[in-house]
């Protein structure tokens, strides 16, 4: 398991339509503040402020193709050379991260093959690496390069 100290939260929020919203700042808009969305977002800022990733090498929530069906990966961060390097996969603080969380990102990478397989309720933090044809588990986010 990785320990994770979240940075103090700086977060825009509001109330639209009776919903609460919280501004993206890598999408540069307002989304809807889920608890994953939660977790995502305090996971961001993690990773930019105490991992130093850059922001520009960051994706969240693209589309991917599954066979015939379609599935979004919450975070994808992209090597230097701009190639898929870090797969992330984040759930609501009350989901246990179970062995279905972990085959769920597995399948992902299969449409997007990383090096780091990441997942995430904000409480617990898991992450793997790739190494020849097996995932072993790591203790910390690795630097990025």
């Amino acid at each position: 398991m990785i320990k994770v100290e979240f940075p103090a939260p700086t977060f825009r929020i509001r109330e639209e339509d009776g919903k609460e919203l919280i501004f993206d700042d890598l999408r540069k808009q307002w989304v809807r503040l889920t608890p994953e969305e939660w977790v995502r977002q305090n996971l961001i800022q993690y990773m930019l402020q105490v991992k130093q990733y850059p922001s520009a090498f960051i994706g969240i929530e693209k589309e991917i193709a599954l066979g015939e069906l379609k599935k979004r990966f919450d975070l994808l961060v992209f090597d230097r050379n701009h190639q898929p390097w870090m797969m992330i996969e984040c759930k609501a603080m009350d989901v246990e991260l179970t062995e279905n969380v972990l085959e769920q990102i597995i399948r992902y990478n299969m449409s997007v093959p990383v090096n780091y397989l990441v997942i995430s309720n904000g409480t617990y933090t898991y992450a793997w690496v790739k190494e020849k044809n097996r995932l072993n588990s790591i203790t910390e986010l690795p630097v990025f390069d």
